[in-house]
C-alpha cells in the first residue's frame, strides 16, 4: 500500500479520519488490552512441603515440560512478578536454597533478574530458558500475599496436589493428671494428620526418628527412655495409629521430610507386636526445669561460645554471628540452608531450625562477615566444623547476612499475661494471671519504676516482637472488669523468657500510687532499631588538648566539665580534655528516634540547638576496678543522618528545627572538634583506666538490643599523653540498673562487659579540624 501524506487529505477528510481511528489502521480503544505474549504457553505452580496454599517451589511449564527456578540473584522484585503469575496481588518474601524441598526436571530460569513491574516473568532479564548451571537444590520458592487478583483467571496456574504429610508433631504423657510442668519433654510421639491426632508405631523406631522429633518440639538432643515400662501401660490402652513406619537419617528439620508409611483406611491390623512410639528429649539450658535437667546441663563441659544470634525478638532467632580471632562477625547467606541453621540452633540449645533466613531479614551486621556457603550436613556439633568457604571482601556484603529461627519447647507462658484496653493487639494495660494451686485469677501490675526492659520482657512473653515503649500511667486505655493490683516492684534486665523470671515484691503488694491509672502497660512493635558505635573510630582519633576557660562557656553551661571547674578562676586557666570522634550506626530494622516530639525538645541559646535527649551517650572514665573518676556526657542536640550505605537515603537533618533521628543504614557522626565531645580529665592522675561509652544509657529510647550500646578501651595516661587502645563492644551481664534517674522511672545503666567483639574495618587518615557540628567527614567507615 502506497503511503498518504497528510497534505493530501482535505479539511473534512481529515476530520473524518480523526473521528474514525480505523481508516488508519489503529486499533479501537475501547479493546481489551491482551495479556503479554511472553506469558502465553506458560503455566505455573506451587509445590513442596510443608506449605501454605500461598507459598512454596514455583514450578513453570514450558513446551509442556515442568521445570524451576535457580535462586541466583533472585529478588523481591521478581517474586511480586510471579506472584502475579499466579494471581495474587504481590509477594511479601521469597525463599532459596530449596526451602520447600528440591524439584525435579528442567531448571528453567537462571540468574532471573526483574524490576518488579513485568506483566510476565517472560519480559525478565536471564540467562534464557534452559540454561542454567544450578541444582535442584538450589530451586527458588516464593511467599506471595494472601490475596487474590480481582477478575483472575486460573486457567494457566495448576495447584500441585498434596499428598498425605506431617504437619505437627506433639508429646503426650503417658502418666499424671492435672497441671503437668512445663514443657513437656516425655511423652507418646503424636502426629497431626488432615484428619485429627494419631499416634506413631514404634517398630522400626530408631534414635535418628527421636532426634528430629525433639528438634520439631525445640529440644536440641534426645536421651534412651524405658520402653518396657511404656510398652506394659500400652496394653492396658486403645491406640489409634496413623503411622506404620518412619525412617530418620537424623539430619531433618522435620519429620515430613523422613521417609514415612502412612496406613490406609483398609488396613485391618496396625502395629502388630509394636506399641506407641516414645521419646524423652534433653531441654536447651533455658528451658531446664527439673533439678536432674539442670544437673545434667552443669555437668557439660562449658567451652567458649563461637556462635551467638543478635537482633531477634524473640528466644532463638537472630542474626547468626561467630566468633573468630577474637572478633565476632557474620554468615553470607550463599547457599544457607536448613541444615545449616538446625546446627547453629542445637549448639545454642534450641531445638532444629524452622527457618534459615537470607538478605538480613534480622538487621545487618558490621565488621567482618566471617563465612560463606557453609554446606553442613546437620550433624555437625558446630557451624565451624561444616565446610565452608573463606570469604574475601568482593564475596558478599551485610545486605546477605544470614538469620535463623529455631524450633522453641511450649512452656505456655503466654497463656499468663494478658494486654487489655488498647487500640490494637500489640498494646494495652498489663494483666498477669495468679493463684498458684488456688483458684486463678487475673490482676494489674502497678506502674511504679515500670520502664523499657520490663516492657521487652511482656512482648517477649506474648510474642509481639519489641517493646516500643513502657508505660507508667494508662489511664487513657479501658481497665475492664479487671481493678485489682496484684503485682509490684518488677525489675527485669530485658533478657528474661516471662515476666515471673523478673524480681518483684511477690505476694506482698506496695504501690506508691493507686489506681487503675497508674498500672503498667506496653506498647510492642515488630521492628526496632539498634544502635552500634564504631570502636575503631574512638581509638583512631582520641587524643587531649588544654581548653582555655574562655572557650568553655557554653560546655559549662550544658554540664559537660567536671565538677571542680566550678570553682575555677574564670575565665583564666584550663581544663585537660579527653577528645575523640564517636559514630554511631543504626543496624536495627527502624529507625531512631527521641523519645519526645518537637514540641518537646529544649532550646539552649549558648549553643543555639535543640535537646531532643538530655542524655543521649555517658562517656566514663574507670579504675580497673570499675571506680569512675571522671565523666562527660552527650546530649542528643542533633541526631542526624550524616552519611548512608551506598542504597539508603538520608531522612534526618537538624538544620531548620529538622526532624532528628538515625535512619536504618545510616549513621550520626560526632566529631572530636565538636563542644561536649570530650571527658574532662584535669583531676585525673596518671596511670591505667578504662574508657567507658554507653549509648542510649536510660533505656529511654527502646531498641532490639541493649547488648551492645557499651563500649570499653584500655587508657594508659603518663600525665602529659594518653594512649587509646584494644576498644571493644562489650556484652552486658548481670542486673542492669540500679538507680532512677530524676524521679521519672529511667533506668541507669550500668554495664558489666563479659565477653568482648572487635569491629575493627579499615579505615583512613584522620580528618581535618572543622568547627561545624557535622562537616563531611574527612574518613568514611563502612559497615560492610
Amino acid at each position: 500500500m502506497r503511503p498518504v501524506s497528510i497534505r493530501q487529505w482535505s479539511p473534512w477528510g481529515l476530520l473524518l479520519c480523526l473521528l474514525c481511528s480505523s481508516c488508519l489502521g489503529s486499533p479501537s480503544p475501547t479493546t481489551a488490552p491482551e495479556k503479554m505474549a511472553g506469558s502465553q504457553g506458560l503455566r505455573f505452580r506451587l509445590a513442596g512441603f510443608p506449605r501454605k496454599p500461598f507459598e512454596g517451589r514455583v514450578e513453570i511449564q514450558r513446551a509442556g515440560e515442568w521445570g524451576t527456578i535457580c535462586d541466583d540473584d533472585f529478588t523481591l522484585q521478581a517474586a511480586h512478578v510471579l506472584c502475579r503469575e499466579l494471581g495474587f496481588t504481590e509477594a511479601t518474601g521469597w525463599t532459596h536454597s530449596a526451602k520447600y524441598g528440591p524439584g525435579t526436571g528442567r531448571i528453567w530460569l537462571d540468574n532471573l533478574s526483574c524490576s518488579g513491574t513485568e506483566q510476565s516473568v517472560s519480559e525478565c532479564a536471564s540467562r534464557g530458558w534452559g540454561n542454567s548451571d544450578c541444582t535442584h537444590d538450589e530451586d527458588a520458592g516464593v511467599i506471595c500475599k494472601d490475596q487474590r487478583l480481582p477478575g483472575f483467571s486460573d486457567s494457566n496456574v495448576i495447584e500441585v496436589e498434596q499428598h498425605l504429610q506431617v504437619e505437627e508433631v506433639r508429646l503426650r504423657p503417658a502418666v499424671g493428671r492435672g497441671r503437668r510442668p512445663l514443657p513437656v519433654t516425655e511423652g507418646l510421639v503424636e502426629v497431626r494428620l488432615p484428619d485429627g491426632w494419631s499416634q506413631v508405631c514404634d517398630n522400626g523406631w530408631s534414635a535418628q526418628n527421636s532426634h528430629v522429633v525433639c528438634g520439631m518440639l525445640g529440644f536440641p538432643g534426645e536421651k534412651r527412655v524405658n520402653t518396657a515400662f511404656y510398652r506394659l501401660l500400652a496394653q492396658r490402652q486403645q491406640h489409634s495409629f496413623g503411622l506404620h513406619g518412619v525412617a530418620c537419617v537424623g539430619t531433618e528439620a522435620h519429620l515430613s521430610l523422613c521417609s514415612l508409611e502412612f496406613y490406609r483406611a483398609n488396613d485391618t491390623t496396625r502395629c502388630p507386636g509394636g506399641a506407641p512410639a516414645v521419646v524423652s528429649c534433653v531441654p536447651g539450658p533455658l528451658y531446664a526445669v527439673s533439678s536432674d535437667q539442670k544437673k545434667q546441663q552443669q555437668s557439660k563441659p562449658q567451652g567458649e561460645t563461637r556462635v551467638r544470634l543478635k537482633g531477634g525478638a524473640h528466644p532463638g532467632e537472630g542474626r547468626v554471628e561467630v566468633l573468630k580471632a577474637s572478633t565476632w562477625g557474620t554468615v553470607c547467606d550463599r547457599k544457607w540452608d536448613l541444615q545449616a541453621a538446625s546446627v547453629v540452633c542445637r549448639e545454642l540449645g534450641f531445638g532444629s531450625a524452622r527457618e534459615a533466613l537470607s538478605g538480613a531479614r534480622m538487621g545487618q551486621g558490621m565488621g567482618a562477615i566471617h563465612l560463606s556457603e557453609v554446606q553442613c550436613s546437620g550433624q555437625e556439633p558446630s557451624l565451624w566444623k561444616c565446610p565452608h568457604k573463606n570469604i574475601t571482601a568482593e564475596d558478599c556484603s551485610h545486605s546477605q547476612d544470614a538469620g535463623v529461627r529455631c524450633n522453641l519447647p511450649y512452656t505456655g507462658v503466654e497463656t499468663k499475661i494478658r494486654l487489655s484496653g488498647g487500640r490494637s493487639p500489640h498494646e494495652g494495660r498489663v494483666e498477669v494471671q495468679i493463684g498458684g494451686l488456688g483458684p486463678l485469677r487475673w490482676g494489674l501490675i502497678c506502674g511504679d519504676d515500670w520502664g523499657t526492659l520490663e516492657a521487652m520482657v511482656v512482648c517477649r512473653q506474648l510474642g509481639l516482637g519489641y517493646a516500643n515503649h513502657g508505660l507508667q500511667e494508662t489511664w487513657y486505655w479501658d481497665s475492664g472488669n479487671t481493678t485489682e493490683v496484684v503485682m509490684s516492684g518488677v525489675r527485669c534486665t530485658g533478657s528474661e523468657l516471662s515476666l515471673d523470671q523478673c524480681a518483684h515484691h511477690g505476694t506482698h503488694v506496695a504501690c506508691k500510687r493507686t489506681g487503675t491509672r497508674f498500672t503498667a502497660g506496653v506498647i510492642c512493635s515488630e521492628t526496632a532499631s539498634d544502635l552500634l558505635l564504631h570502636s575503631a573510630l574512638v581509638q583512631e582519633t582520641a587524643y587531649i588538648e588544654d581548653r582555655p576557660l574562655h572557650m568553655l562557656y557554653c560546655a559549662a553551661e550544658e554540664n559537660c566539665l567536671a565538677r571542680s571547674a566550678r570553682s575555677a578562676n574564670w575565665p583564666y586557666g584550663h581544663r585537660r580534655l579527653l577528645r575523640f570522634s564517636s559514630q554511631i550506626h543504626n543496624l536495627g530494622r527502624a529507625d531512631f528516634r527521641p523519645k519526645a516530639g518537637r514540641h518537646s525538645w529544649v532550646w539552649h541559646e549558648c549553643h543555639g540547638h535543640y535537646h531532643s535527649m538530655d542524655i543521649f551517650t555517658h562517656y566514663d572514665i574507670l579504675t580497673p576496678n570499675g571506680t569512675k573518676v571522671a565523666e562527660g556526657h552527650k546530649a542528643s542536640f542533633c541526631l542526624e543522618d550524616t552519611e548512608c550505605q551506598e542504597d539508603v537515603s538520608k531522612r534526618y537533618e537538624c538544620a531548620n528545627f529538622g526532624e532528628q533521628g538515625i535512619t536504618v543504614g545510616c549513621w550520626d557522626l560526632y566529631r572530636h572538634d565538636i563542644d561536649c565531645q570530650w571527658i574532662d580529665i584535669t583531676d585525673v592522675k596518671p596511670g591505667n583506666y578504662i574508657l567507658q561509652v554507653v549509648i542510649n544509657p536510660n533505656f529511654e529510647v527502646a531498641e532490639s538490643d541493649f547488648t551492645n550500646n557499651a563500649m570499653k578501651c584500655n587508657c594508659k595516661y603518663d600525665g602529659h599523653r594518653i594512649w587509646v587502645h584494644n576498644c571493644h563492644i562489650g556484652v552486658w551481664g548481670g542486673q542492669p540498673r540500679e538507680t532512677r534517674v530524676g524521679g521519672k522511672g529511667l533506668h541507669s545503666l550500668t554495664l558489666f562487659l563479659l565477653h568482648w567483639f572487635c569491629v575493627l574495618p579499615p579505615a583512613s587518615a584522620s580528618p581535618s579540624p572543622s568547627a561545624s557540628h557535622h562537616p563531611s567527614p574527612q574518613w568514611v567507615c563502612s559497615p560492610t
